[in-house]
């Protein structure tokens, strides 16, 4: 059942994007400049090291993958992957084994040949085997399953694994996952990234400007099309939407939209083509288990259930955003609860007071009450999305003696602050990019991983991430993890408190946009792109 549902939205969505699908079977016009608005200032342009669609939506088009989720399927899926630097790919050794053919004749952009040793080179230091260190590795924990990358000529690399993954997969699909070059140092990668794509990098002006140009050699012959892409930064999204329906961009930064705003912004110019899409990114509370007082699981299960979910969706998106666990929640998430198990999580129930008159009494009995407040400040992002999180969050916890006040933190050290464990308690919005178990529980919720962020640690939880990853069987696989999403919820891991969705906007003249239904991750490299001039 929930298998159709998802299928039945990938159909809806052809319905949706038919206009945007259809424009290819037109004449591609070679040139022109695709000007794109930009939500804030990336921390760097190396998509290796950073954990934001800030960096990866402009990067991504310096870069190609070893393969990538299908571009005409409007949901990504395991099923439906496909060559890009690999021309093809085979397993062996009982699925411990998978062997990628590698194109030939590619050049970075500096001239140099692109062979098998690259591809080494980008998962030895993806997975620490070399000296060649990335200052931030945020998704290290994505193969863990790797044991050694091999390579056979230039034109084949192999790849030897611990324990069967079908999965892998999807995460060598991932727009986080490009292939870097061996003679480029990473340092120079966060400025000046060098890739094999159909763009290079020209120039980033810091809180100005993100400027790409044509790659002329190209290995995909007559792509891309476009000349350029200009992304110009505008944080303000009053400005930004004015921009844009003065025709001054031709595509707003993907998922910068509010259901609200794409509404307004099709009033205004009704010719824009809009999609609003599951963006798989979730608002969750970060409660940092390491600094007294919240060293105390009493005062982080009260803050838990401080939280009406329900509420967050209604102001944030008029009833729009879903409510879920780790995983994206059906009909575009594949392996989300259904409903009727979700009313079986703690705190996920309808009485929203019943949940806080338990947490009042936990905070009464360590002390606090309505003349003795516990003071705190809710780090987040600085952009609108967690600054609008934040202060629903702030008003929640009032509601069980908890005074605090908002702390907006700029993009550039947002992550670092993160990393560092530099916050009490946080409000953040985080996106994983793919639908896949492997990646929600190794990347947010292993011992000791980059990104696990309040320092959560179950060993014993951790044997089962590792007996799903392993299950040929998709429906026992799903039923496994619902039990452990279950779990990390029970534990207040870090809470879900939302999945956004969010629009994305482009002018007719555009064409050869695609939008997958359940991630704002991929599918931005542009090389199919062109506008009718």
């Amino acid at each position: 059942m929930r298998g159709s549902r998802l299928f039945g939205a990938a159909a809806i969505l052809c319905g949706l994007l038919a206009p945007g699908f259809a424009s290819v079977a037109m004449t591609q016009q070679q040139g022109g400049t695709l000007r794109v608005t930009h939500r804030d200032n990336p921390p760097s342009a190396s998509i290796l090291e950073e954990a934001t669609i800030s960096t990866d939506m402009p990067f991504m088009a310096v870069f190609n993958n070893l393969v990538v989720f299908d571009p005409e399927s409007p949901v990504n899926r395991l099923d439906r992957i496909v060559p890009d630097l690999a021309t093809s790919w085979a397993w062996s050794d009982d699925n411990r084994t998978l062997t990628f053919q590698l194109h030939h004749n590619v050049t970075w952009h500096d001239g140099k040949p692109f062979t098998s040793a690259d591809v080494k080179c980008t998962w030895d230091m993806l997975t620490g085997k070399t000296d060649s260190k990335l200052r931030k590795n945020p998704r290290k924990t994505w193969w863990f399953n790797i044991k050694d990358v091999a390579t056979d000529g230039d034109d084949k690399v192999v790849f030897h694994l611990k324990d069967p993954q079908p999965s892998i997969m999807a995460m060598f699909a991932s727009g986080f996952a490009p292939v870097y070059p061996c003679h480029v140092p990473a340092n120079q990668m966060r400025t000046h990234p060098i890739g094999t794509g159909p763009f290079m990098f020209k120039e980033f002006k810091q809180n100005e400007s993100i400027k790409l140009v044509r790659n002329p050699n190209y290995w995909k012959p007559g792509k891309p099309y476009l000349d350029a892409i200009e992304y110009t930064i505008i944080p303000n999204r009053a400005t930004m939407v004015l921009a844009m329906v003065t025709g001054k961009f031709n595509l707003t930064f993907t998922g910068e939209l509010t259901p609200q705003l794409m509404k307004d912004i099709q009033q205004q110019a009704p010719s824009l083509q809009c999609v609003m899409q599951s963006t798989n990114t979730q608002g969750n509370l970060l409660v940092n288990r390491e600094r007294p007082p919240f060293d105390n699981p009493l005062i982080r299960k009260a803050m838990t259930l401080a939280i009406d979910r329900k509420a967050f969706s209604d102001i944030l998106s008029q009833g729009a955003y879903p409510v879920g666990g780790a995983n994206l929640p059906p009909p575009e998430g594949f392996w989300g609860w259904s409903k009727e198990y979700m009313e079986t999580v703690p705190g996920y129930g309808a009485d929203v007071e019943k949940s806080r008159e338990e947490a009042r009494k936990i905070m009464r009995s360590l002390g606090y009450g309505p003349d003795h407040l516990l003071p705190l400040k809710v780090t987040t992002r600085n952009i609108q999305d967690y600054r609008d999180a934040a202060v629903i969050l702030i008003d929640h916890l009032k509601t069980i003696y908890i005074q605090a006040e908002l702390e907006p933190i700029d993009t550039s050290v947002w992550y670092a602050r993160l990393l560092r464990k530099d916050f009490s308690v946080a409000m953040n919005i985080q996106g994983t990019g793919t639908d896949d178990p492997d990646v929600q529980f190794f990347e947010n919720y292993l011992c000791g991983s980059e990104r696990n962020y309040t320092s959560y640690c179950n060993p014993e939880l951790e044997k089962k991430f590792h007996e799903q990853s392993m299950m040929q069987d998709i429906d026992a696989r799903r039923k496994l993890v619902w039990e452990i999403d279950k779990q990390l919820q029970e534990d207040g891991a870090r809470p879900v408190v939302f999945f956004a969705e969010a629009g994305t906007c482009w002018w007719p003249r555009v064409h050869g946009i695609r939008i997958a239904r359940n991630t704002i991750y991929n599918h931005w490299r542009f090389e199919d792109v062109w506008l009718d001039q």
